[in-house]
């Protein structure tokens, strides 16, 4: 369901998000590549040397982070996900990289990263194994913390496969008590909530005090349809889940998967444009060594990633659905509005929206500046709440705009 509210900002006293978990991390939603869609858990390099989970493919993933602008960008992490590890702990229960594919270590690898100027991330599993059958953690929560932090570990992505679902919770906050003991500055991602919405509702201000972000759903696919799910599931629940986000911890509907094989660039634009409203992490699965040119500038963009990364840490929600059209709109810093205008139908061309119709536009009392983002860079000058403003927006696609109020208007609260 999709709704909005606008209140007078004299009667209304705005509620901060929950506390977050307080080890200073995740003060913006986190940018970086994560290898999971793209690359899955082949690990066949004698097969496929270039694309096997190994410690070539992060080390060529950071330099074309480095080279090709990613770094400059905001990206910052390059993230391990399933299959790195052997199959076996070491004689003295630590998890161990795979000999073969990481020759190295974890530590080395982390070394080059850091020499690099970014970050690594890893990857473990709350239960007994993680998803595709490797030593996951239980009963090792603080020997693989103090492992993740010996190797100068960045990041955690703590997924929630073979665990009972009752204890999730215990498992979870464990880890990140684990954590902190540690004493070194590690990201904590998780997957706590994923895992106990078919079981109960959960309880977000323990997930928030636990994590610095959390996913909520099911995993992202290379297509539209895993897309528009992610967005459907998002704004039924967005009454639940937004009040959770801000600062210091995020939800995360999965990864980017623009620049790979099943969206059209009017649908990539569009997962950009949504992703930086919901203020979700910013995670690209794909390529960086070979990825099209419109799909790099777009995750590129400055002004998407200046929304995304906005200061105000204001999760943003789905304020109207009418006539095959979403609107999208999410609060930022100095009083502005981003505004996300979605054409659902996937047939014909493109449709006009009247932009007085999004329940936001009231910012524009009595006038403002309006900028387009998406899909052409375009300044749209100053609108009134009566303008007769109409944007084009493809099917499928996204057109992403700012507003800003030329003067105060403070009743906005999503």
């Amino acid at each position: 369901m999709c709704r909005a509210v606008f209140l007078l900002a004299l009667t209304v006293l705005v509620c901060p998000a929950a506390e977050a978990l307080d080890n200073g991390l995740a003060l913006k939603p986190t940018m970086g590549w994560l290898h999971w869609e793209r690359f899955m858990c082949n690990t066949d390099c004698y097969k496929d040397p270039n694309n096997c989970i190994s410690e070539r493919l992060y080390m060529q993933m950071a330099d074309v982070m480095v080279k090709e602008g990613w770094k400059e960008a905001g990206y910052e992490y390059v993230c391990i996900d399933d299959c790195w590890p052997s199959h076996q702990r070491d004689a003295k229960g630590r998890l161990q990289a795979d000999p073969k594919r990481f020759p190295g270590g974890i530590k080395k690898l982390a070394d080059y990263v850091h020499s690099k100027g970014l970050k690594l991330g890893i990857y473990a599993d709350v239960g007994k194994n993680t998803c595709a059958g490797y030593p996951g953690s239980l009963g090792y929560y603080e020997t693989d913390a103090q492992t993740f932090a010996d190797w100068d570990v960045d990041l955690l992505k703590f997924d929630g496969c073979y665990m009972d679902w009752k204890l999730l919770g215990e498992g979870y906050m464990n880890m990140s008590r684990a954590l902190n003991k540690t004493g070194r500055s590690i990201l904590y991602s998780c997957e706590w909530p994923l895992y106990e919405w078919s079981h109960k509702q959960p309880d977000y201000k323990a997930i928030r005090e636990t994590c610095n972000h959390w996913r909520n759903f099911d995993d992202v696919y290379d297509s539209w349809s895993s897309i528009k799910s992610i967005l459907d599931w998002t704004a039924s629940h967005q009454d639940i889940i937004a009040p959770s986000a801000g600062p210091g911890g995020w939800n995360d509907p999965d990864m980017l998967v623009i620049g790979n094989f099943g969206l059209s660039h009017d649908q990539q634009e569009s997962q950009m444009a949504l992703w930086a409203i919901m203020a979700a992490p910013l995670l690209v699965s794909n390529d960086l060594r070979d990825i099209c040119p419109r799909s790099k500038k777009l995750l590129q963009n400055t002004d998407i990633i200046a929304i995304s990364q906005d200061p105000l840490g204001k999760q943003g929600q789905c304020t109207i659905k009418v006539d095959s059209f979403e609107v999208w709109e999410r609060p930022l810093s100095k009083k502005r509005l981003a505004i996300a205008v979605l054409n659902t139908q996937e047939f014909g061309g493109p449709r006009g929206f009247f932009m007085r119709a999004a329940p936001g536009w009231k910012i524009c009392d009595p006038q403002c500046n309006v900028t387009q983002i998406l899909p052409q860079y375009k300044e749209l000058g100053v609108q009134t709440p009566h303008t007769k403003l109409v944007v084009s927006v493809n099917p499928s696609g996204t057109t992403l705009l700012t507003v800003t109020p030329t003067s105060d208007y403070a009743g906005l609260i999503l």
